[in-house]
């Protein structure tokens, strides 16, 4: 069993994001990712729907799952959700600088380098406020602790309506 949600994301390099558009309708795309203690951090273009989608309203939910390729049962994919409050890191500010320095060594000077070059990307903070991970059948926890990291067992009940499994 994975010890903390740290764990299970260790090899993790991209992030699926879900925001609500314009029209308030859901809206998913991915961004690589970095995180740094409590927080989680994606550098991203105004190109992209979800940044414009994430400057107007500034909560998220970030969903990671394991790899569908390598799972041992499609049915029961290792997988966490993090609902976020989201903000804008200023441009040229030193907290941008030092995320920067932060994905460049996990992607490259040379990736992140020619990404700030074109201007238009932004690297955007998400803090979480809930979270929920599943690690197979009757294995459901919400995330809790200082950095939303921690396995929290789900108190059972009789008529469960979630991935705990519970009887009808």
């Amino acid at each position: 069993m994975t010890k903390d949600l740290n764990e299970f994301l260790k090899d993790f390099k991209s992030v699926n994001i879900s925001t609500l558009d314009e029209k308030g309708n859901p809206f998913s795309s991915y961004a690589p990712f970095i995180k740094i203690e409590d927080k989680y951090y994606v550098y991203i273009s105004d190109m992209a729907k979800h940044t414009s989608n994430l400057k107007r309203k500034d909560i998220c939910s970030l969903f990671f799952a394991e790899d569908e390729s390598t799972c041992s049962n499609i049915f029961a994919r290792k997988r966490a959700m993090v609902q976020c409050n989201v903000k804008k890191i200023e441009q040229d500010s030193q907290n941008e600088e030092s995320k920067l320095s932060a994905f460049k060594v996990k992607f490259g000077d040379k990736m992140i380098d020619m990404l700030k070059g074109m201007q238009d990307f932004h690297v955007f903070e998400f803090t979480p406020f809930y979270g929920e991970a599943v690690f197979g059948f009757g294995k459901a926890y919400n995330l809790g602790g200082d950095d939303f990291s921690q396995f929290v067992n789900r108190p059972s009940t009789n008529n469960s309506s979630g991935h705990g499994h519970g009887s009808k």
